[in-house]
Parts: structure tokens; sequence; C-alpha cells
């Protein structure tokens, strides 16, 4: 029994352990998620709407053996404090200022970005800022082409062209809802049944804190102006070169596969994957998409643990 024990400790301690820590940046008390060693390098998960870092539980472990992990809740997200005295205006540009501040908060100065729903326009809004920073990205349904917008947009389209009272409110009861959530978790899934349920289960509840449904609309509205800026993160593309690969829900009603394709127009080099699932990926495809990841990585010269590269 004390050899059976033995082995059991040995395999427990190969695995990474994910630790939770806050630091404060921008004047927010910002809550993050990371593994993996110290001096290894980066990799910088950012989640959408309307998740948080908990989304990244079973994939930050996978990945952790290589690189830093690290995986922050945005403003109006998680586990995420904003103080009410820090009259926080809830916009893209808002998010990326406080995720830069938080990178520059942990020393972060050189890594590659997952980018998921609201994690691309904050992380390419970061990466036009600093382009040298950037190893690599990818694009796990994380859309910058207007290609990529699918049908399930329309209500939110609608508020762009018609920000009224009336409209704002379709968005609460249609969107902002349980139902909705879990909709959004498992739609286009092959077996709905397989989605953990604490994901939509925590979205929801966090969803339903006061006052945080007045920052989801907020952030409905100021969406547009990430539409407005693809233009500028297809230069980015073009000029800075990012190794990218887009892997993609095909089932997603948000960001369709066009999205994924139209990478390829600025990045003809960018490898593009589909995966037989909806919006949330990483819920039925986790292991495939870290596998996919480190193959990437390996193939485009990333910086890997085992290169013993410092991020910094």
């Amino acid at each position: 029994m004390s050899q059976t024990l033995s082995r059991r400790t040995i395999n427990a301690d190969s695995v990474p352990v994910t630790s939770v820590h806050k630091v404060e940046a921008d004047g927010i008390r910002v809550f993050y998620r990371s593994a993996g060693d110290a001096d290894a390098p980066v990799l910088l998960l950012l989640h959408g709407f309307p998740a948080s870092s908990f989304m990244f539980r079973d994939l930050i472990p996978r990945l952790a053996d290589e690189y830093r992990v690290i995986a922050p809740d945005l403003p109006g997200f998680g586990f995420t404090e904003v103080p009410e005295a820090r009259k926080y205006l809830y916009t893209f540009d808002a998010l990326t200022g406080t995720l830069e501040a938080f990178t520059d908060a942990l020393g972060l100065h050189r890594y590659a970005i997952y980018i998921f729903d609201y994690g691309a326009p904050t992380g390419l809004r970061l990466a036009t800022r600093h382009p040298e920073r950037v190893t690599a990205i990818v694009s796990q349904n994380g859309n910058a082409y207007e290609e990529g917008l699918g049908d399930a947009w329309g209500p939110i389209r609608k508020y762009w062209s018609e920000p009224t009272a009336d409209n704002r409110e379709v968005l609460r009861k249609n969107i902002l809802t349980p139902e909705a959530t879990r909709w959004q978790y498992t739609h286009g899934v092959t077996n709905p049944e397989a989605v953990a349920p604490e994901s939509y289960t925590l979205d929801a509840a966090l969803l339903d804190r006061p006052g945080n449904k007045e920052i989801q609309l907020d952030l409905f509205l100021d969406y547009a102006s990430n539409v407005k800026l693809y233009p500028k993160f297809q230069e980015y593309f073009r000029q800075a070169k990012p190794p990218l690969l887009a892997i993609w829900g095909r089932n997603d009603p948000f960001f369709i596969p066009a999205g994924a394709e139209a990478f390829r127009k600025d990045l003809p080099d960018a490898q593009v994957r589909f995966l037989d699932t909806g919006h949330f990926a990483i819920e039925t495809h986790g292991a495939e998409i870290a596998v996919a990841m480190k193959e990437f990585f390996d193939a485009r010269g990333v910086p890997g643990a085992r290169e013993k590269v410092a991020s910094r």
C-alpha cells in the first residue's frame, strides 16, 4: 500500500497547481489564476462574456508544464473588485487600460495571448499598443472581422443603431438571464448535458450581482467601438505578423467560421482549425485545444519552457 501511495503522490506532484491571487492595478483589485514556473514564457488567457478566468480551469494545468499561465478576470466579471469610488467607466478601452496596468503590475513584458469573445478586442487593443510584447496569438472564437459576426448579433446591432431604453430592455430580458447564459454554453454542442453545469451557473450568479447587468448592457453598447477598430487590428496583423492559431467552435452563433477564415487575408500563414462544438469550445474540447496550442507553438518557434527561454 505504501508503494501505491508513493506512486500516487509522485503523479499528483507532476500536475501543475493553479493558484489564485489579487493584485492592485489601475485602482482595481484584479483577481487572477496562475500556474507554471515563474521563469517560463508567459501565456496570457483572456476570457469573454459572460465568463471569467474560471473558464480556463481545465486548460491552465494542461499548459502550465511549459508556460507561466496567467488568466485575469476583467472588470465587471468574475472576482475582480472595482471600488465604487473608482467611478469606473465600463468600455473596452477602459478594460484594456486595466489589463495593461495588470500586465505592468506583474512585470509581463513578453507573452503569447489566448483571446476569446470579449478577450479578443481587449487583447488586440493591448497588442496594438505593445506589438513588441506579443509572441503569438491563439484565437478561440475571438473575432476581428465583420464577416465573423453572426446573426445572433442582430438585437445588439439594433441597440448600436438605436440606443433607446426599449432596445436596452430587450437585451436585458433576452440575453441577461440564466436561460440565455446556459444556451450560450450548450448551443451547437453535440451533447449539451456534457457541459459542466457549474460553468453557466456561476456566470449566471455573477451576472445577477447588484448593478452588474447595467455594466453588461453598457459593454453591449460599446462593443460597436471594437467593430470600428477591426481595420486597425487587421493593420496590426499585416505589420507585426504575429503567429496566429484560430481554433474555432464551428457551431458558434455569435462568431461564425467566416471570422476564423478571415485571419488568412492579413496573415496568410495563420493556422485555422474547426471543432464540432459551439461558442465555449473549451468546455467540450479543452484537451484538443491544449494539444493544438503546443503543436502550433512548437511549429512556429514560439518560446516554450523546453527552450529555457525566460519571458522577462
